[in-house]
């Protein structure tokens, strides 16, 4: 129930730049999938339902989804930008907590995720092949990441958390 989808792999840089394409259809598609599961998910009064004993629940699974991935922008962006940026790690555990988590309405995540990954899909669309290349450094993990493999990364998290929605459903 913790990896509904199996556990991540870091894919090696020949397999990451063959799945550039996948990679870019699942955040962009994301978001409509999560609107989806959301809506059923209020139908049936689960908000508040948790995925797995000591898990989150499915209101902060869809708003660490948008915390999650309004870093992973930022990164791909710095990634993009800059010379082999530092990337930071952040307390999720502590961010799913807070108060624009548990007294905000889904639909403000919602509408993030919906703007960010259709931006975010645009920008890794039109990447050359030098700049899917280019690298950034996680401080947290000590993994250094090119653009392909940071974008793998994150388009399993978002089926990951999807695994999570469904389980409750």
């Amino acid at each position: 129930m913790r990896y509904p989808i199996g556990k991540f792999v870091l894919p090696d840089h020949a397999t990451a730049a063959t799945k550039r394409t996948e990679y870019i259809k699942n955040i962009g598609e994301l978001p409509a999938v999560v609107a989806g599961l959301a809506e059923e998910l209020k139908r049936r009064d689960l908000l508040d339902t948790p995925y797995r004993e000591g898990g989150w629940t499915t209101r902060q699974v869809i708003h660490h989804l948008a915390d999650s991935h309004m870093n992973a922008y930022v990164r791909h962006k710095r990634i993009l930008s800059e010379d082999h940026p530092t990337m930071r790690p952040y307390d999720e555990a502590r961010w799913a907590e807070m108060a624009d988590v548990t007294a905000t309405p889904i639909a403000a995540s919602l509408e993030i995720l919906r703007g960010m990954h259709l931006r975010w899909a645009t920008v890794l669309a039109t990447c050359s092949n030098a700049e899917w290349e280019r690298t950034g450094y996680h401080s947290g993990s000590g993994i250094t990441y090119r653009l392909d493999t940071l974008a793998a990364t994150y388009s399993w998290h978002g089926l990951h958390h999807v695994g999570h929605l469904r389980l409750v459903l």
